[in-house]
């Protein structure tokens, strides 16, 4: 199953990144084999818009689930309609992130998740 990981990095020893639509990279990866791809999140710098736009680019590759820190309203209801799992709350590095989702200790979202002080769907994220 192939799942994406929002990243600071570029590789699985890289911290997750507690932003979905705004974060520094995609980790694309394989939960079989580990393989992964890197993919850098061009949408990060936008005006507005960002979270479906990210989610559209990592829908399109493919992913049945998204681990992140926080994911606002636009980007979880696109990821939801694309049929894509959403686990919020997730930090540490990437490796041990793909490793709980492996195991089942994560819990998908039911709802949103924005960072603190931000206004998810409008760019503050």
């Amino acid at each position: 199953m192939k799942i994406c990981v929002s990243s600071q990095g570029k590789d699985l020893d890289s911290a997750v990144d507690p932003r979905f639509g705004r974060c520094a990279c995609f980790i694309i990866v394989d939960t079989e084999t580990l393989a992964f791809e890197a993919v850098a999140n061009d949408n990060a710098q936008g005006m507005g818009g960002v979270g479906v736009q990210s989610a559209t680019l990592v829908s399109q590759r493919g992913v049945k689930a998204v681990l992140t820190g926080n994911c606002g309203p636009n980007a979880f209801n696109a990821l939801k309609a694309a049929g894509v799992a959403i686990y919020t709350g997730v930090s540490g590095k990437v490796r041990d992130a793909v490793e709980a989702h492996r195991k089942g200790t994560l819990q998908p979202a039911s709802q949103p998740r924005a960072l603190p002080g931000g206004k998810p769907g409008m760019g503050g994220m």
